[in-house]
């Protein structure tokens, strides 16, 4: 069973790539300085890898 982990969006997804604003919606960040918990998964950790310029990791 996979933990969970908090992310949180720092920086703005407007003029970003496509593919990058859709993780951070994938990972259900819409507004800057949100956290959100999630599932500590591959595919999880694979999106925020991406778009690692943009969130932070809180608690891993």
């Amino acid at each position: 069973m996979p933990g969970k982990i908090k992310v949180k969006l720092t920086r703005s997804i407007h003029g970003r790539l496509k593919k990058h604003q859709c993780s951070v919606r994938g990972l259900g960040l819409s507004r800057i300085n949100q956290v959100v918990e999630v599932e500590d998964t591959p595919s999880v950790r694979g999106m925020i890898n991406k778009v690692s310029y943009m969130v932070k990791v809180q608690g891993d």
